[in-house]
């Protein structure tokens, strides 16, 4: 008989009271996967590989410990668990740790709502190389193109199961294929890279590997001649490849892990205005086919729809169980984690309130600055907000683009930034976080 995540994850509870716990929580991850590389026209490199990663946390009273393996046979299950239930008599008292209360568990999902796999056939090995090789082909066929140096195709599948001493059980499965190519325009010094890709749950729904090569070659002969652009203050637009990273900053402020430990710049902002008045961040984690859906948090809660941000004004933190009793507030249902470490606040799907212009005409009304489309290094005061990170992408004259620039840095503090954001219409609908180019005014920019 196969033994299934679930058979696993109750045989490690089962081994758990065994050797002494007193409460426990398993997860274990049943994942294959298979990934080609090419270059010059030929294979390159291609992996296939198959595990199952297993997680163990035992409580004694408030005090608790984890462990985790890769071996699923039974005498490693038992030993796992008596290590455990050694490390939490060592380890010392947490007051905000334990599992969840059997009423606050999840008991209804309907997973085929989510579609978060696809049953068609698993791709073979030379169907995910004709992709890579395909995109290589189109990269290479731009004029100014001199290489390709990585062009790419994956597969892989994995199933999740919880399960839990105060009656959780609850498992589901995963598929995503993907296509990426980066390519490199120009000779010596003058080289320049740039990259696209795509990955979704269905394969159906992947973009061409033709449209991926050609867009990424674009984009890398678009940069041919970056130089830097003047120091100043200036108006900026976050390019939607990359607009989503002001949104993370935002997220992690809302963190609960954050605002417990008192290491936030939105830390005294609840329910005060963070946004525009006329935008909203919700989240979602139903969308169907959508990589940041779940039915259910990694600590065995519901997963609920909510405005994080509504009508620019911050209605709550983002909580598991511990930041939750920390705060004395009750959790959102975003637990998140890994075989190895406890479970911690975490974001699924989001999307931010899109604007009614395109990015061109955003363009167009910000006169003269810099098109942001990528982004190296950061330096972020968790506490201040203060923002400062390495920038390249195109400046902007009298709303058209002139010339590509890279070797700036652009700085402001992230408090003042998200007040005066200006979204476009264009964000990918199909990403987990679907966010859209953005302006902000008065930004310094570092430069020559």
């Amino acid at each position: 008989m196969t033994r299934t995540p679930q058979n696993i994850s109750d045989e490690l509870l089962d081994a758990a009271r065994k050797a002494g716990a007193e409460a426990a929580d398993a997860i274990v991850i049943d994942g294959s996967s298979i990934s080609v590389e090419v270059r010059g026209g030929a294979l390159e490199h291609a992996e296939r590989s198959e595990a199952v990663d297993l997680g163990l946390r035992v409580f004694l009273g408030k005090r608790q410990a984890i462990v985790s393996s890769s071996d699923s046979r039974a005498e490693t299950l038992k030993a796992m668990a008596e290590r455990a239930v050694a490390m939490a008599r060592e380890a010392p008292e947490d007051p905000f740790t334990g599992l969840a209360a059997p009423e606050q568990l999840a008991t209804n999902w309907d997973l085929d709502a989510l579609e978060l796999f696809d049953p068609t056939p698993e791709p073979s090995a030379d169907a995910l190389m004709q992709d890579a090789l395909t995109a290589e082909a189109a990269a290479l066929d731009v004029a100014g193109i001199s290489q390709v140096s990585d062009a790419a195709a994956s597969y892989g599948t994995h199933r999740v199961h919880l399960a839990a001493t105060n009656g959780f059980s609850g498992g589901y499965m995963r598929s995503s294929r993907s296509t990426s190519c980066v390519a490199i325009s120009g000779e010596g010094t003058g080289m320049e890279r740039d990259y696209d890709g795509d990955g979704r749950t269905f394969q159906s729904d992947l973009r061409s590997p033709s449209e991926i090569g050609r867009t990424a070659a674009e984009r890398a002969v678009g940069l041919a001649g970056a130089r830097k652009p003047q120091t100043g203050s200036f108006p900026v637009v976050f390019d939607e490849r990359i607009s989503s990273s002001l949104i993370g900053h935002l997220l992690a402020a809302s963190n609960g892990a954050a605002i417990a430990r008192g290491a936030s710049w939105l830390k005294e902002n609840l329910g005060e205005q963070v946004l525009p008045a006329h935008m909203s961040l919700i989240e979602d984690p139903h969308r169907p086919r959508i990589s940041g859906s779940r039915p259910f948090d990694a600590e065995g809660l519901a997963t609920n729809r909510r405005a994080i941000i509504e009508d620019g004004v911050l209605t709550g933190w983002t909580l598991d169980l511990s930041s939750a009793r920390k705060l004395e507030m009750k959790s959102t249902g975003n637990a998140a984690r890994g075989v190895s470490g406890p479970p911690s606040p975490s974001n699924w799907n989001l999307s931010l309130t899109q604007g009614d212009k395109t990015r061109a005409e955003l363009l167009r009304d910000m006169g003269t600055g810099l098109l942001v489309t990528s982004m190296i290094g950061s330096t972020i005061n968790p506490n201040t907000g203060d923002y400062s990170r390495g920038a390249s992408g195109f400046w902007v004259e009298n709303g058209g683009i002139t010339h590509p620039v890279n070797e700036c840095t652009i700085a402001g503090n992230l408090r003042d930034m998200l007040m005066r954001i200006i979204p476009a219409n264009d964000a990918r609908t199909y990403l987990s976080r679907v966010v859209p180019s953005l302006l902000i005014e008065g930004m310094t920019l570092a430069g020559n």
